[in-house]
């Protein structure tokens, strides 16, 4: 057992247990002196059982006690997060974290079981179940794959192609991908016939193998059996509990074919003939803890349960059980408890005896001449040592400067035990403790940024730093066809795939790309020379017009882009060479000032939001004018990056505009900068509709005496009549929302003054001209802590549907938009919502009311005064409140993409589940655009997707021209992707002072390379089509050999050693890698003879080759661009040694 901190707490030490049945109250401990206390418990050698009132403070208590006593064992039993009943299921994770808590606690190989109140009472499975579907794999077992397939099923495993979350199994030939639950990591096993031969953990996001382990555990994947015995138990039982026709109702057909229907945990009785309960897990001798108000807590629960039964107890559909079957009363949970000596802490106010005080005083102050002198005054006082906790490492080192500043120099410490260890009077260390506290026996204070920063209290975090959104990752989905999408083909146009097809062409059987093109014209491509194939991103894929091949038509579409691409680049070019050339203006701040004004953000930045920041702070520093456009999802915090830019540029003694789409946004903003800048002498002001003409008169006449500095406003700040006198920086809330003529307003600003454009979804253009490199970027994926994925359905109207759907939100204390989006019936809306639900507070929201009365709806709403806004889409853009949860959209299939993904943002800004229910005509089906568009969103519910769905934009609404207002032009003729590289090649030329190259050809040397053997991977290689394809496509766009070698081990890895026909494969690739630069276009290389045909002027001498001729009578020139080399190569590894040696000549001459 670990040893303990005991010397801190003797008092603790002392203390003698109640007897089975009594209960003690332990004296009052502040700050996170309770973890302190739990760790010296647990040190004794018994098991604690630790019951939080609130789910926080078990969270909270998990890392506490960890970084007090590294050596206990803790363990956390996370709750399902779900409502009682509810109809979705728990997130697998977090079924996963369950199951490998409750083992641990089975085989007493935990010393703190931390349990939520209202967690601790839902009945489990028996532990005899966990014991009976728990089994491990060891190295050198022998594995027969029938049964573990048979072992998987039953345990509750899902069978998948390829594995990225706990509870999947995936079987490629001799290869077994697996993700036990409880584990960080899934597994690769390799069978050596039956034998396991290796084990290794591998990476979920790249799919390749990390390090060797001796074995696997394997617990179930489920809380309850889904083999053929637990699936008829769950039938026996469910027709002897409700009545009816059980065949009729679909839970109970779903789970007689063996699939889950969301939900199903609140049926887990009904899987065993006797339930368990959390005591019937845990050892004899542990002993329990009370952490607060934990009847309370259970008679809250117990209320809300109670309610959500009766409110859901009449659905004949989805008959639900009776709350006692899923959960414990108070009554049975205390009865329970009796069998343990039971602690109580801070469950009474009246305890007086104080084991750790509360800490004085400590804040910085940081508009004092002296910031840290509370500080330094408790240090004079106070006669004991004194530990400085910060959040990071890198929190450590800010304050460890800013301390120094001050005349403190505090002694590192790396952890609580060196601290212990150490005479030394201040130390600066990094730890979780949540809240200081004062032993003074012990003669030890602790104090936590939380006391330091009161004012600005950052929230506990667990970060994964390293995972900063990946670029590249997003757009990775690009390469990803489904049958019947269309393609581009360099030399032949627009063509439908219709998938893989084998065929043997006399070279043994090889595998291609089938294309359709116009009148039914087939073309096959070789799967290695999937260089010249790209997606057609343009107009919608059902619509879009196949080219006829060897018909001049794509040529001709090809000439009428690249004139248009002529234009446009040089167009660019001016643009941006005008603002390349200009000397912006530097701004000059002091770090000092832009650290004390970051330190008003009440939240700690996430990694893509502190990159971004720095980004637009280095831009504004560089001299040269900024033009960032800042790309996040809704509510993932692009305000602040705009605020601190705004301070800088305030700083360095220059002027903010701030444009907003809408009124409501511009008022929300102007509250937000107000707040922020209010301890600075920073004048903000707003020019909208919400303020009176002599109001805005008296902010444009300040704005031109630049008695303003920031002025927040909608497109009224464009007007001839608003001038400022020293503008610095121009910051565009949500670009897309302005009409054309407000854009060309603001592309002459560009030339002017710095600029800074926030956006959730970028319409495609700006999309467009960011990949093209011409317009800084920043992405900020990275979800803020807690907030959880929206989840989102796409249905018909249904009264019931949109009943429990606000009946939800209202019982959890919550707020619904519903969004009607027709001013002239919004009224029979009203009267149709108020008939359905009576209990809901109905108010009305929309543009035609006069300003005074919209405005005062929304303050009211946000007031919590109504609980349903019926509303038009001026919502859409940055209202901010966090406790509405649930939007109802009507007509969903009305609305693009980007405005269903900005609409669905307006919910999900808090850590509550976030529900988005897109409805559609009860009575009429929506167009095929329009389910597509309805089909996207849905499939983005992912955190982070604004970006997703603007390339899905691209797709569906056509990807437009990159400048100007048209927005399908040429591009709907050749597809994005030709666009852009045309625009590439052209913009690239120009800034190279050369001239533009002939876009109508080849924009670089296709190389077509055939070796006369099979070049594919075989099927039972990599069995699944999709994955196959991805894998051709990502080795046709290797450009160098190192990337090709990267593939090859990352093959090899995945699928096992590469066969004959993969290796040949790879050859084609690294031959066409390296006779790119010689201007091979075409390698034919049989067993007799090589031939090779070069482009017109070829990169290489003309003389050279002819010197070869002279000097080797196998070669010979079969035509002015065809060189023939008669040399006899059977096998494949001598061809390509052959054809190497042939262009090592080459480059050579």
């Amino acid at each position: 057992m670990p040893a303990s901190p005991s010397p801190l707490l003797p008092q603790l030490s002392a203390l003698s247990l109640p007897k089975p049945g009594a209960r003690l109250d332990l004296p009052s401990l502040a700050g996170s002196a309770d973890g302190l206390a739990i760790a010296q418990l647990a040190g004794a050698g018994r098991p604690q059982v630790v019951v939080t009132a609130s789910p926080l403070d078990a969270q909270r208590l998990q890392e506490e006690i960890a970084w007090f006593a590294p050596g206990l064992r803790v363990h956390l039993l996370p709750d399902w997060e779900t409502l009682p009943y509810d109809g979705f299921s728990p997130h697998q994770d977090l079924i996963s974290e369950r199951l490998a808590t409750l083992y641990a606690v089975t085989r007493g190989e935990c010393d703190v079981l931390l349990v939520a109140a209202s967690t601790a009472l839902t009945r489990l499975a028996p532990p005899s179940f966990l014991a009976a579907h728990t089994f491990f794999i060891k190295k050198g077992d022998a594995l027969h794959l029938d049964k573990l397939k048979e072992q998987l099923t039953v345990a509750g495993y899902q069978h998948v192609t390829q594995v990225v979350a706990a509870g999947e199994y995936s079987v490629r030939g001799g290869l077994v991908d697996l993700f036990p639950m409880g584990t960080v990591l899934p597994f690769r096993i390799e069978l050596f016939d039956e034998e396991v031969e290796t084990l290794r953990t591998f990476d979920v996001d790249s799919q390749r193998t990390l390090y060797p382990v001796p074995e696997i555990r394997l617990l179930p994947a489920r809380e309850f059996p889904l083999g053929e015995a637990g699936r008829n138990k769950f039938r026996a039982r469910f027709r002897e509990t409700f009545e009816g026709d059980a065949s009729r109702i679909a839970l109970y057909k779903d789970v007689s074919s063996g699939t889950l229907p969301a939900g199903i945990e609140y049926y887990l009785p009904l899987f065993f003939d006797q339930t368990a309960t959390l005591f019937d897990y845990l050892p004899t001798d542990s002993i329990l803890l009370l952490h607060r108000d934990v009847p309370a807590a259970i008679a809250e629960f117990w209320v809300d349960t109670r309610s959500r039964h009766k409110m859901l107890g009449g659905d004949r559909s989805r008959p639900v059980l009776g709350p006692e079957e899923l959960f414990l009363s108070d009554e049975q949970f205390f009865t329970a408890t009796h069998a343990y000596p039971t602690l109580r802490l801070g469950a009474r106010a009246e305890v007086t005896d104080v084991l750790a005080a509360a800490l004085p005083a400590v804040e910085v102050n940081r508009k004092a001449d002296q910031p840290l002198a509370a500080l330094k005054g408790f240090l004079q006082g106070f006669a004991g040592r004194v530990l400085l906790l910060a959040e990071s490492a890198g929190r450590r080192e800010t304050m460890a400067e800013y301390l120094a500043e001050h005349s403190l120099t505090p002694t590192p410490c790396a952890d609580f035990a060196s601290f212990i260890a150490s005479g030394e009077a201040f130390m600066l260390g990094t730890g979780p403790a949540s809240g200081g506290f004062v032993l003074a026996g012990a003669g030890i204070a602790l104090i936590t940024e939380n006391e330091l920063y009161a004012a600005t209290a950052r929230p506990r975090h667990k970060r994964d730093m390293a995972r900063r959104a990946n670029l590249e990752g997003w757009l990775r989905d690009l390469s990803e066809l489904k049958i019947g999408d269309p393609v581009v083909h360099e030399n032949h146009g627009i063509g439908r795939y219709l998938g893989l097809a084998h065929m043997d062409y006399g070279d043994g059987d090889t595998e291609f790309l089938h294309l359709e093109y116009a009148e039914g014209a087939t073309l096959y491509v070789p799967v290695s020379q999937l260089q010249v194939i790209s997606r057609y991103s343009g107009a919608d894929p059902e619509a879009v017009e196949l080219h006829r091949l060897g018909s001049g038509q794509w040529e001709k579409a090809k000439r009428k882009a690249a004139e248009q691409v002529r234009d446009t680049a040089a167009e660019l070019l001016h643009l941006y060479a005008q603002r390349a050339a200009r000397q912006g203006h530097r701004f000059e701040f002091k770090t000092h000032d832009l650290e004390a004004f970051a330190d008003g953000f009440g939240f700690e930045e996430t990694p893509d939001q502190q990159a971004a920041i720095e980004a637009v702070v280095a831009d504004m520093g560089s001299g040269k004018p900024m033009d960032r456009l800042v790309c996040g999802d809704v509510g993932f915090g692009k305000t602040e990056v705009a605020m601190r830019a705004a301070f800088v540029a305030v700083a360095g003694g220059k002027q903010v505009a701030v444009l907003c789409p809408t009124t409501l946004l511009a008022e929300q903003h102007y509250q937000n900068f107000a707040d922020r800048f209010a301890d600075w002498p920073v004048k903000v002001a707003e020019l909208s509709r919400f303020r009176s003409a002599k109001e805005q008169a008296e902010a444009i006449q300040g704005l031109g005496e630049g008695k303003i500095d920031i002025l927040i406003g909608t497109h009224r700040l464009l007007q001839k009549d608003v001038s400022f006198s020293r503008l610095g920086l121009v910051i565009i809330d949500e670009e897309h929302r302005f009409g054309v003529r407000q854009k060309e307003a603001l592309k002459t600003l560009r030339a002017e003054v710095d600029v800074l454009t926030l956006t959730a979804t970028p319409i495609p253009r700006t999309l467009g001209l960011s990949l093209e490199g011409l317009r800084d970027f920043s992405v900020i994926a990275t979800a803020p802590q807690k907030r959880l994925a929206i989840k989102t359905f796409v249905a018909k109207w249904a009264t019931s549907q949109v009943r429990e759907a606000c009946l939800r939100e209202f019982k959890r204390g919550g707020q619904v938009y519903f969004l009607h989006n027709e001013v002239e019936t919004i009224e029979n809306m009203r009267e149709r919502l108020a008939a359905l639900l009576p209990e809901a507070r109905i108010v009305v929201g929309h543009g035609q009311l006069p300003e005074r009365e919209l405005e005062r709806v929304m303050r009211e709403f946000t007031q919590q005064k109504h609980n349903l806004l019926l509303c038009s889409t001026i919502i859409e853009t940055g209202i901010d409140n966090p406790h509405a949860n649930t939007i109802i959209i009507n007509r969903a299939d009305r609305f693009g993409v980007a405005q269903l993904h900005q609409l669905r943002g307006r919910v999900g800004r808090s850590h509550h589940q976030a529900y988005a229910y897109l409805l559609t005509d009860e009575h009429a089906k929506p167009t095929a655009q329009a389910q597509r568009r309805l089909e996207a969103i849905q499939a983005m519910e992912e955190l982070g997707s604004g970006f997703f769905l603007a390339m899905h934009d691209l797709e569906i609404r056509g990807a437009g021209e990159v400048l100007g207002e048209n927005q399908s032009g040429e591009i709907q003729e050749i597809g994005f992707a030709m666009y852009t590289n045309m625009l590439n090649a052209a913009v690239k030329a120009l800034k190279e002072g050369k001239a533009i190259p002939d876009l109508t050809q080849p924009l670089a040397i296709t190389s077509e390379i055939n070796l006369r053997t099979p070049a594919l991977l075989p099927n039972d290689y990599c069995p699944d089509v999709h994955e196959r394809l991805t894998l051709y496509k990502r080795l046709a766009n290797c450009e160098d050999e190192e990337t090709l070698r990267d593939l090859r081990e990352e093959l090899v890895d995945r699928f096992g050693e590469l066969p004959p026909q993969g290796l040949a494969l790879l050859e084609t690739h690294r031959l066409r890698v390296l006779g790119r630069p010689l201007g091979v276009s075409k390698l034919d290389a049989g067993p007799q003879s090589i031939q090779v045909q070069f482009v017109p002027n070829p990169p290489i001498d003309p003389m050279a080759v002819i010197q070869l001729i002279q000097s080797d009578r196998n070669f010979k020139l079969a035509g002015p661009d065809r060189l023939v080399w008669n040399r006899p190569t059977p096998t494949l590894q001598e061809r390509a040694s052959s054809i190497r040696e042939l262009f090592g000549k080459l480059a050579a001459a």
